[in-house]
């Protein structure tokens, strides 16, 4: 089992920045891939990035040049900036571990206009 524990949301104004951190703990030997995913109020939660063991990323389109993902060992940290009002959404954690993916309970982040 592998634990998934979120921090750094919260309310920021349009072009303000954020920094949420995921500490892994538990079975994080063979942790695999970490990352980001999304939701937002009304719609299907979504990529934002992922990093490998490797420090191989990916990002979504949308956040490509605002956002930074990066890692240290088994915490995972996600830069937000020039954060728009169509970043809110709750952001969610997660891990890959010898094929079974693990989710955090997510943290909120708003972004007001």
């Amino acid at each position: 089992q592998v634990q998934l524990v979120e921090s750094g949301g919260g309310l920021v104004q349009a072009g303000g920045s954020l920094r949420l951190s995921c500490a892994a703990s538990g079975s994080i030997f063979s942790i695999n891939a970490m990352g980001w995913y999304r939701q937002a109020p009304g719609k299907q939660r979504e990529l934002v990035a992922t990093i490998t063991s490797t420090s191989i990323t990916n990002y979504a389109d949308s956040v490509k040049g605002r956002f930074t993902i990066s890692r240290a060992k088994n915490t995972v940290y996600l830069q937000m900036n020039s954060l728009k009002p169509e970043d809110t959404a709750v952001y969610y954690c997660t891990a890959d571990r010898l094929g079974y993916g693990y989710w955090g309970q997510g943290t909120q982040v708003t972004v007001s206009s």
